[in-house]
């Protein structure tokens, strides 16, 4: 992902103005939801278990580097379908050809598309990028050193990881799907394209579309930074706003602190094309503010249980909620 800066001063001004007064609708339930929220389970009581998906990112970082096409992302593509297959989820892998950006060769793209109650046609989104960059570009001593991705690729797939061990205490009249995306920064230089995987999914949903359709969507990036701050990212606030305030209200049912009611950076990142391509109100979940992104540093023990428990369990207070809309 990248972060987007515009030069007009105006117009950021003007953004910033209609973006001020954001922060007070994540708190505000819409009307005749009061069954559909029911009881509030507290933040203890939610089935997540923070050290366990620690455990999960851990082990896709021994993996080592993982970027599209390599030997370490195949390991990693058998290591997640069987973990969710395992579980009682329909795994499918929706493959693509792309030119490598670098020598032209051709690299084959997987998506992992994870399904529960597939029967379902009003279905819910949750998403998250698994490959890694190539190399550390940010790193000031080592810019083509190695680069594990722990925050950036692994923290949320392990997040997903644990969320699916809890599947099955989540009923409701909705289906949801993960989806594991590739290509996300198959980036060498700032000329290459980002968004391989989404843009591909987001475009078959488009031009065939299935029985079913996604009613909203949420996509984690960078959650597990020990010091974590998430505010609401403007393209989210922009296009998918009901979203926003749907995931910042179960924070703050939660009393989930780190997702602050304020305006974050603006990000260039999968929800694009998912929002601009596929028409699916999608949110990004990301904490910009990691002073390890693109570096050899970006490794497990920048990490934490804690903030990786705080996401997964907000995301599984969201889903309750959605699950029964």
């Amino acid at each position: 992902m990248s972060k987007s800066f515009h030069p007009s001063t105006v117009s950021l001004i003007i953004l910033g103005l209609c973006l001020a007064g954001f922060a007070a609708f994540a708190f505000i339930k819409r009307d005749g939801e009061d069954e559909v929220f029911g009881v509030v389970p507290k933040f203890a009581d939610i089935p997540f278990d923070g050290a366990r998906a620690l455990d999960d990112l851990t082990k896709l970082c021994e993996l080592g580097p993982r970027p599209s096409g390599s030997e370490a992302m195949r390991k990693q593509q058998d290591l997640l379908e069987k973990h969710f297959a395992d579980l009682g989820a329909t795994v499918t892998r929706q493959t693509f050809p792309v030119r490598h950006p670098v020598d032209g060769s051709r690299v084959e793209m997987v998506n992992l598309i994870i399904q529960w109650r597939p029967e379902a046609k009003e279905r819910y989104l949750l998403c998250a990028h698994y490959d890694t960059r190539p190399y550390p570009d940010q790193d000031r001593r080592n810019p083509r050193g190695r680069f594990v991705g722990a925050n950036d690729g692994a923290s949320g797939t392990a997040v997903l990881m644990e969320l699916g061990r809890q599947m099955k205490g989540l009923t409701g009249k909705n289906g949801i799907d993960f989806v594991l995306f590739d290509g996300e920064e198959l980036v060498y230089s700032e000329r290459d394209e980002y968004f391989l995987g989404s843009t591909y999914f987001s475009r078959v949903y488009r031009q065939e579309p299935p029985a079913y359709r996604y009613r909203q969507g949420v996509l984690l990036d960078m959650v597990g930074d020990a010091n974590l701050r998430i505010r609401q990212e403007k393209n989210s606030i922009l296009k998918a706003r009901y979203v926003v305030g749907d995931v910042w209200g179960a924070a703050a049912r939660l009393h989930v602190r780190e997702f602050e009611p304020a305006v974050g950076p603006e990000v260039r990142d999968d929800h694009l094309p998912l929002n601009d391509i596929a028409g699916i109100k999608t949110c990004d979940v990301i904490d910009f503010d990691y002073p390890y992104w693109h570096t050899e540093a970006d490794t497990p023990d920048k990490c934490s249980a804690a903030s990786l428990e705080k996401v997964g369990k907000t995301i599984y207070e969201w889903l309750r909620v959605s699950l029964n809309r």
